[in-house]
């Protein structure tokens, strides 16, 4: 079994690590905790309740299910989402493909207009849903479109400062993240914007242990600009299911697998 977990929704994250290696230098590190945040077992389920809250405190929620499979330890990957609640967004889904290679294929399909729409790359770091997760939160940046540098190690965190090598593809001018020493999984994330203001931050708020895997249960992504937050809650994760690849097909947006639907 490989340590690894569901949902970063770190980005969804947020949206989930065998023993610590000795000394480990910043290359590890960093493959170790991406890991740990994208890639628990060989796939992985979850149904997700998100809350959304805005700038003048009104909430909305989002009951969704997510399926992912790993292609390759570490590699290409495999998402379906499919929203159960509220009624405006039932049957609503998602279809991504993740490379290393070249940009992620997303499609979203619109059920109220019975429409399959692709989601451009240049989109990704747009709201998912209405929420404060962006798309390209629900399946992982890649490593190679940053530049790393180890900031701190201190007896709980090694700390991590992220600069895009392509700056004007994204609205923040760096990030920094703390991960966990005894089990690689990213706990906190803050982003800064071009003027160098705090301006957005994820927190992971549980975390349980899973079939072995280090699990986040709760997590929160704020938006202290523009105001409001986003609080996710995962329940029923499971993993290693044997999911079939055909399940991330595009002929299933309109009819979502059973694994989806229960």
């Amino acid at each position: 079994m490989r340590p690894k977990n569901l949902f970063p929704l770190l980005l969804l994250s947020a949206l989930l690590a065998g023993p610590a290696l000795a000394a480990p230098d910043l290359d590890d590190i960093i493959s170790q905790a991406n890991n740990v945040a994208y890639y628990s077992g060989d796939d992985g389920r979850a149904d997700v309740a998100m809350t959304i809250l805005d700038n003048q405190s009104r909430t909305r929620e989002r009951l969704f299910t997510i399926l992912r499979k790993d292609i390759e330890e570490g590699g290409d990957q495999l998402y379906f989402v499919y929203f159960k609640r509220p009624s405006d967004v039932r049957k609503t889904t998602f279809l991504v493909h993740k490379y290393m290679d070249r940009d992620d294929d997303r499609w979203m399909y619109l059920p109220s207009l019975d429409l399959v729409k692709r989601i451009a790359a240049s989109d990704q770091r747009t709201s998912f849903m209405g929420s404060h997760f962006f798309h390209e939160d629900l399946s992982g940046r890649h490593l190679d479109a940053d530049h790393h540098a180890l900031l701190e190690e201190n007896d709980t965190f090694y700390v991590i400062k992220n600069i895009p090598k392509e700056p004007a593809d994204v609205e923040f001018a760096s990030y920094t993240v703390w991960i966990d020493k005894k089990n690689f999984l990213p706990m906190k994330a803050e982003y800064l914007d071009k003027s160098g203001a705090l301006y957005r931050t994820m927190e992971v708020l549980e975390v349980a242990t899973i079939a072995g895997y280090p699990t986040v249960l709760k997590s929160r992504i704020s938006d202290l600009e523009a105001g409001g937050s986003t609080v996710t809650r995962f329940s029923n994760v499971k993993y290693n299911l044997g999911l079939d690849d055909n399940l991330f097909s595009e002929r299933y947006l309109r009819r979502p697998p059973r694994e989806a639907r229960q």
